[in-house]
């Protein structure tokens, strides 16, 4: 018997029982769903939903496996064993030691993130009877690259829950919810958990567990993963350089830290036209002025080098770019389809106030020196009062255009 018959069979065993949705799931992940048009009044095209969310992984995907490389070139580089001098072909991707450690931090973080996630969906959509939705499928890859390689599997555990279950299933699931899942989770492991999702030794593998070793009487030195963030709200000189901020060199969240490999992701969203280039370009914008009104401040000598925010405020301005979560933050996160504006004016409004707020917050919270989760939160929850408003601006300027013309 063939496996397609094996699955009809079982299609059918399943059929009007309580498991038909997590059947149904696992049956159309690579083909088409059960629901599909067939009329000729209908446009057909060859993706759906979940071809929109395996797309969006693809372009995640160089962000994961470099991701795993920095790791293990971070925890080395901090133990002395390597140099930044080494250089970036040497050091990184003719090293497989790098990658082991990658692997075997990372990709555990990858299977949690999956299985508690999932695990929900399914939970939840064999409970009220409905398709399991494939919303997931990107949250679930977006969420390893926005935590610290070293967190905690429980604590991941924890936040997936939380993040599936409060900040989208009691909304009514994909396509409801106001906030955006990763980001929600993000946020959440922020303020249950602060020390593993902040200070100078979270962001590389093995320096939390060598602090415990030394307080516990062991004779280790400590080192220090602290991100350039980290040491500009600090006021301490940064030792690395714009090619290592672009490339990715640096320490950060696990897949946050590679500028290029972000833009080149951009590219492809907006190539697929997946991801709204008005909201990537008007983010970068807001970033851009936020910058350059703060450099202005220190240019014209209102704030002096004695000030707590004189580190983040001289940095010059396209820097902002290139450092901490902006620009995944603006190509992944802020371009959800669910809980971004809708319209076009509204999508340059909704994109420039994440720039702008993200840099505002990074520079007046040194204590947290990263504003774009908090920002694109906070513009998540705006974004149906900025197309609101949008909308009935053009309602009124086509009324008193047919004003005009029945005058």
């Amino acid at each position: 018997m063939s496996l397609k018959s094996n699955l009809h069979n079982l299609k059918e065993k399943y059929k009007g029982t309580k498991m038909a949705p997590a059947f149904n799931a696992l049956h159309t992940f690579l083909y088409l769903p059960n629901e599909t048009t067939h009329g000729g009044t209908h446009i057909k095209v060859a993706d759906d939903l979940k071809r929109t969310m395996n797309t969006v992984i693809m372009s995640l995907i160089p962000c994961l496996i470099f991701g795993m490389f920095n790791a293990g070139y971070q925890h080395y580089l901090a133990l002395g064993e390597i140099s930044q001098a080494t250089g970036f072909f040497d050091s990184v991707f003719w090293s497989w030691d790098n990658l082991v450690i990658g692997l075997w931090k990372v990709l555990p973080l990858v299977i949690v993130s999956y299985g508690v996630g999932l695990a929900i969906e399914f939970v939840f959509a064999v409970i009220k009877g409905h398709e399991v939705e494939e919303g997931y499928l990107v949250t679930g890859m977006l969420v390893p690259l926005i935590v610290p390689v070293d967190t905690p599997l429980w604590m991941l555990a924890v936040a997936v829950a939380f993040g599936v279950v409060i900040g989208k299933e009691v909304f009514g699931g994909t396509g409801m919810n106001i906030l955006n899942p990763a980001l929600t989770i993000r946020a959440f492991l922020f303020f249950a958990y602060p020390t593993w999702m902040s200070g100078d030794k979270v962001w590389v593998h093995g320096a939390v567990a060598r602090d415990k070793a030394i307080a516990a009487g062991e004779n280790l030195d400590a080192i220090s993963g602290e991100t350039i963030l980290g040491s500009l709200a600090q006021g301490k000189e940064i030792t690395y350089s714009v090619w290592d901020m672009f490339t990715g060199l640096i320490p950060g969240s696990v897949g946050e830290t590679s500028a290029v490999l972000i833009l080149l992701g951009g590219l492809f969203l907006i190539f697929t036209k997946i991801g709204s280039w008005r909201i990537m370009l008007s983010s970068v914008l807001g970033a851009l002025a936020m910058g350059l009104i703060f450099n202005g401040v220190v240019d014209a000598g209102w704030i002096g080098e004695g000030s707590k925010f004189y580190g983040l405020m001289s940095t010059e301005f396209w820097h902002h770019l290139l450092i901490g979560g902006f620009a995944f933050g603006t190509v992944f996160m802020a371009t959800d389809p669910v809980t971004a504006s809708q319209t076009n004016k509204g999508k340059w409004i909704y994109g420039f106030l994440i720039g702008f707020i993200s840099i505002l917050i990074r520079v007046f919270n040194p204590a947290y020196p990263e504003g774009v989760m908090l920002a694109i939160l906070l513009m998540n929850v705006f974004a149906p009062t900025i197309d609101h408003y949008v909308v009935q601006g053009n309602v009124k300027r086509r009324m008193k255009r047919l004003k005009a013309k029945t005058a």
